[in-house]
């Protein structure tokens, strides 16, 4: 099946697992979908992300954090109908800090206060809290 949003479904599959009581929600692979997942994994959470074969098609598996640092929330912010770019200056920070922002940046997909700390700014991907 091909979506036109590719990391949304992403962000979908993963919401609909948690609300659902999956431990492993298996995505279609890609190298941003990757950097995000290991974005999620840094952040805690997700506690591990493993690259699997299946059918012939690559598929990132992500075990789900229930317990430790439960995702309450996963927003996309940029979608393909109408991108939304932030200078460095004006990188939004989530819920005072408790949740993180992904960007798109030149230096690679990075969470905002990584991206501060680069002095780089880029298309907002998503909120997670």
């Amino acid at each position: 099946m091909m979506t036109t949003d590719p990391i949304a479904d992403m962000l979908t599959r993963i919401r609909n697992g948690l609300h659902s009581g999956k431990e492993i929600v298996l995505v279609p692979s890609s190298k941003i979908k990757l950097s995000i997942a290991q974005i999620l994994l840094n952040a805690g959470y997700i506690s591990e992300v493993k690259e699997v074969k299946q059918d012939n098609f690559a598929y990132i598996a992500l075990k789900l954090n229930q317990s430790k640092k439960p995702i309450t929330k996963l927003q996309r912010v940029s979608k393909p109908g109408r991108r939304m770019y932030t200078p460095k200056t004006e990188i939004p920070s989530v819920l005072g800090g408790r949740g993180i922002v992904i960007l798109s940046t030149p230096a690679g997909v990075l969470t905002g206060s990584d991206a501060r700390k680069k002095g780089v700014g880029g298309e907002l991907i998503c909120k997670v809290w």
